[in-house]
């Protein structure tokens, strides 16, 4: 799965994990995950490509940026909240009732790419490292869903 994931995002599992090389939320700080992650649902909620916006249909977009904020927060170094709150992220899991075709992922991506844009309190670095990471992780969820249906 690792070399078509590669194929796909065109960034390796090492190139992700760089994400692990620095502890991203103590030089953050969450004031900065809280703005990406609402630039990005705020545009998700609002895409014009009715089949995207319908993947998170009946979620409050509150309660996804709240996800989000502390999945981020917890995988970039912070405190475990999302698992306190929620359990163990198992993110296949988590994301079998959502429509994870290839299609979806680059959509995410480019709507990830654009909030980043959003959020210049982000350093280029962080940036960097954040989205091989998110990069990857589409990809991994798209064909770790896939596989499962």
């Amino acid at each position: 799965m690792d070399a078509e994931i590669e194929r796909l995002a065109g960034i390796t599992r090492e190139q992700a994990l760089r994400i692990d090389e620095v502890n991203l939320f103590e030089r953050l700080g969450e004031a900065p995950i809280l703005k990406l992650s609402t630039n990005f649902y705020t545009r998700v909620y609002a895409d014009e490509e009715t089949w995207f916006r319908n993947i998170f249909k009946g979620r409050p977009i509150a309660e996804s940026i709240q996800n989000q904020v502390d999945f981020f927060i917890q995988r970039l170094g912070g405190p475990p909240r999302y698992s306190q709150r929620k359990g163990h992220p198992a993110l296949i899991a988590r994301h079998l009732n959502f429509n994870m075709n290839k299609k979806a992922a680059d959509r995410w991506i480019y709507h990830m790419r654009l909030a980043f844009d959003d959020t210049p309190e982000i350093d280029a670095d962080s940036r960097g490292r954040m989205l091989d990471f998110f990069t990857h992780t589409a990809y991994f969820l798209h064909l770790g869903v896939t596989q499962r249906r």
